[in-house]
């Protein structure tokens, strides 16, 4: 993974969440945590990162993000309206005025000709109203390349919504 550009999105991040002392939540699956890692990698992060979700399971997106099973059910884990949910249960769960979540097939298999390996849907939550939705189609690159450029993903809509809500980035 290139550390080099996860710190230079991330300490933007960081700073435009600073600047209008909003704190941040992840809620993260086929990252694995990676969003969150990112964030805290920054030396004095504390004051804005409040909290990360790792919700790999659904019964932990069910558990720890109150995402209904019949919405996974209805729609799979890896969904829009599943990355909504997983976004707005962070900012429910947690302090944070801005949230991201993360959900997708980073393979090698898992995936289907509907949802293939490489699918991933990301969703950014604001307290203050916007909400974002992206979903990328990586292709087939190996699982380590999926969730990199996930992470980077999920920073720039993070850096996005704080620019949609008056922060300058």
């Amino acid at each position: 993974m290139n550390d080099e550009i996860f710190f230079e999105r991330a300490a933007k991040v960081l700073a435009a969440c600073r600047a209008k002392g909003l704190m941040v939540a992840t809620a993260e699956s086929c990252t694995g945590g990676l969003v969150a890692g990112a964030l805290t990698a920054i030396p004095g992060s504390s004051d804005v990162v409040d909290r990360g979700f790792v919700t790999y399971s659904n019964e932990a997106k069910a558990q720890m993000l109150g995402v209904s099973p019949a919405l996974i059910e209805r729609d799979g884990a890896v969904s829009e309206s599943v990355a909504f949910a997983m976004a707005e249960g962070a900012m429910l769960h947690s302090r944070a005025g801005l949230a991201v979540a993360v959900t997708g097939v980073a393979g090698p298999g898992g995936g289907t000709a509907a949802k293939p390996v490489g699918l991933v849907h990301f969703a950014a939550w604001s307290q203050q109203g916007p909400r974002l939705h992206v979903e990328r189609r990586f292709g087939e690159l190996s699982r380590s390349e999926i969730r990199q450029q996930a992470v980077e993903q999920a920073l720039d809509l993070l850096l996005k919504l704080a620019g949609e809500i008056g922060i300058a980035v």
